[in-house]
């Protein structure tokens, strides 16, 4: 798996996670994308195999990537906070295009 981490002059504007009883937005600098998931920290645990959706607001163009994935990783621990890998699930075309030039530009 290929990743790039996002600076803050990046590709995109803000990342936001969403599960039932959890909702992220997370600045560019915490994510690291890759062409089939991302990875972010955050200071509480997240469930391994949590469905959650994902909306990536990119800055090059008006366009938004809506994903769904699942945790498949979460390590770290309350005073260091989390770092959770969740790879994406049911990509359509466009939006696996719109990660893939994310991912390796």
């Amino acid at each position: 798996m290929s990743a790039r981490k996002a600076d803050s002059a990046g590709e995109f504007q803000a990342l936001t996670v969403e599960a039932r009883q959890t909702r992220l937005s997370l600045a560019p600098s915490e994510v690291r994308i890759h062409k089939n998931g991302v990875a972010f920290r955050t200071a509480a645990p997240i469930a391994p195999w949590t469905e959650m959706t994902v909306s990536l607001q990119s800055s090059r163009d008006a366009g938004r990537v809506n994903c769904t994935g699942v945790v498949v990783a979460c390590n770290g621990n309350r005073h260091s906070g989390y770092t959770i890998s969740m790879v994406f699930t049911s990509l359509s075309k466009q939006s696996q295009a719109r990660l893939n030039l994310l991912a390796y530009s």
